[in-house]
């Protein structure tokens, strides 16, 4: 199946009126044959598209159509360009979608298609994962990456601006010791999404001072229990930070309760 909503079968049945405007362009048309050639296995990483004229005479569109179906794809991480002669050149198959898929997912969050409370639960799951596969992954006591953020965190002369930056570096850092490549990218994406929202919903608070050292509190918490090797621990420390820091923004909330205003969150 096509992940663009505009594309359609390859092979339609016959038109009427109103369907005919929802025929693919021919460029959705050279997407589609190759998303499904990689589903159907026929194409795999490391693969070679046909030559530009082979694949346009094949599926029956202009050469321009392939070119542009090929830079869709690119910005999709499914398949990287190169000139050169014999296997030096032509369209390769990467499968290597980390910051297509981050992009994707960060612009699509940010633009409030989510509801930030649906947002939230999906940390939730997600980070409750990253402690415990962090745990599993390090040695206990061995975390000097992360505990640099938390202490970077103390400084009292940190901006509102800065000290959310820190935190986004603390949870994606978490979420890189687990070692699984789709978690850090979703963890990736969605906090990234949401660091402006909650940014704005912390210099929203009158107590920023007080929350501030609460949010210390909590990822100095989270660490020492990554440090010991509690995962179990840590995971239940990230629930609630997360859940607690949802609950002291009301402009979170907000954006939950109208989630198609891009500024619902200001």
């Amino acid at each position: 199946m096509c992940l663009y909503p505009q594309c359609v079968s390859p092979t339609p049945a016959p038109l009427d009126e109103n369907s005919a405007r929802r025929a693919p362009r021919a460029w959705e048309l050279v997407v589609e044959w190759v998303e499904q050639r990689i589903l159907d296995g026929e194409l795999a990483v490391g693969d070679l598209l046909p030559a530009e004229r082979d694949l346009a005479a094949q599926l029956g569109v202009g050469r321009s159509a392939v070119r542009e179906a090929v830079r869709t794809l690119q910005a999709s991480g499914v398949v990287r360009s190169s000139v050169g002669a014999g296997a030096a050149g032509g369209t390769t198959i990467t499968g290597v979608p980390d910051f297509a898929l981050t992009r994707l997912l960060r612009l699509h969050v940010a633009l409030g298609n989510f509801p930030a409370a649906d947002v939230t639960e999906v940390r939730v799951s997600l980070e409750r994962l990253s402690a415990q596969l962090g745990c599993a992954e390090v040695e206990v006591g061995e975390l000097p990456g992360l505990r640099e953020i938390v202490e970077a965190m103390d400084d009292d002369n940190l901006s509102i601006a800065e000290f959310n930056a820190r935190d986004t570096e603390f949870h994606v850092a978490l979420a890189e010791l687990g070692q699984n490549r789709l978690v850090t990218d979703l963890t990736i994406a969605i906090r990234e999404s949401m660091k402006l929202p909650i940014q704005r919903g912390l210099q929203g608070l009158e107590d920023w001072t007080v929350v501030r050292a609460l949010l210390r509190q909590e990822h100095h918490a989270i660490l020492a229990a990554m440090e010991a090797g509690d995962a179990a621990g840590a995971a239940e420390l990230v629930e609630s930070h997360i859940r607690s820091a949802y609950g002291r923004m009301p402009t979170l909330q907000d954006r939950s309760a109208n989630p198609s205003r891009p500024n619902a969150a200001e």
